[in-house]
């Protein structure tokens, strides 16, 4: 890790103040998910910076809704706390699912990279391509059991419901069993408990790579490099579904300007870094470094497109 010794020494020179020297990272749910995989990147990201340890805490809970409340009802001002979200928050921010909160009730803080959708299935399953499966839902949209984090109406039932829309069949009929994480629901389709997994390329980078799922789809604009170039997306099969999750981090509405803005810098020197964008596409992600006034008009672009998908697959808006 050549680049992270460079690194940690550029910023002793430059004498950038450094993150408190203990910091907790919070992934709002069990491990082996997306949060999972965002806080083991920002305690390598401090390893570097060799001012820091960095503590993973789970804290499962609604995808994201313990957690987000419990920043914002308790005013969190911690400066060495840090939050795991992803665009799967937003997507339950505008439906309501974390309470009366919403976009602007704490301190967004970066955004690392960007994962995408994928669409798999074990590797002795029936469904041998796209075009297989989708033949199934259109014979009866019941006819394959979907498995992934979250419960109706998060992002991926929502990459479920647009995949079975377009077998031309109506998503309300689908057959949908709901897991708190990714890794449970990567577990359950292993097991043989669920049929067809909607998830993100790198939670599921590792059961690939093992050989225990075969992916039908990719739901990104074009081919990733590494262990999914030979995976096929699912606009190349003819179906428009894309779906980029975004990884990233916040902090509790209390914490004071000048830690906000300290950690923005520091992240901003770290994304900027020789190497790191290659560091993330090692984890399956495509470098996505938004921070301060950037990542702000990102975020109400976001919120403003999952609201209008929401109302669109009739599900409540807040």
């Amino acid at each position: 890790m050549r680049w992270l010794l460079a690194f940690a020494l550029l910023l002793a020179v430059a004498g950038v103040r450094a993150v408190p020297a203990r910091v907790e990272c919070i992934a709002p749910a069990k491990p082996g998910g997306g949060f999972d995989l965002t806080c083991r990147l920002v305690r390598e990201l401090l390893a570097a910076e060799r001012a820091a340890v960095v503590e993973v805490k789970y804290l499962p809970g609604g995808i994201g809704a313990v957690a987000f409340d419990r920043a914002v009802s308790t005013r969190l001002a911690d400066p060495g706390t840090v939050i795991a979200f992803s665009s799967g928050s937003l997507v339950n921010i505008v439906q309501g699912r974390f309470g009366p909160h919403d976009a602007t009730a704490v301190r967004w803080l970066a955004t690392l990279g960007t994962d995408y959708g994928i669409v798999a299935v074990r590797k002795d399953a029936p469904f041998a391509s796209l075009a297989a499966l989708r033949e199934r839902l259109r014979q009866d949209p019941g006819g394959a059991v979907f498995g992934a984090s979250g419960s109706v109406g998060s992002q991926d039932w929502m990459k479920a419901a647009l995949l079975v829309r377009s077998a031309g069949r109506d998503h309300r009929a689908m057959r949908f069993v709901s897991f708190e994480g990714g890794g449970q629901a990567l577990a359950a389709l292993k097991g043989g408990h669920v049929d067809v997994f909607c998830g993100d390329s790198a939670e599921a980078r590792e059961a690939l790579a093992a050989g225990e799922i075969r992916v039908l789809a990719l739901l990104a604009p074009h081919r990733l490099p590494g262990r999914y170039a030979t995976v096929p997306t699912a606009r190349e099969q003819g179906v428009d579904l894309v779906w980029p999750t975004v990884r990233g981090l916040y902090m509790g509405p209390a914490v004071p300007e000048r830690d906000v803005q300290e950690w923005t810098a520091l992240l901003r020197r770290v994304l900027a870094a020789p190497g790191f964008a290659a560091r993330l596409r090692a984890e399956g992600l495509e470098p996505l470094p938004l921070t301060g006034r950037e990542l702000d008009a990102y975020l109400r672009e976001q919120v403003a497109a999952y609201r209008a998908l929401a109302r669109e697959l009739h599900l409540r808006v807040r």
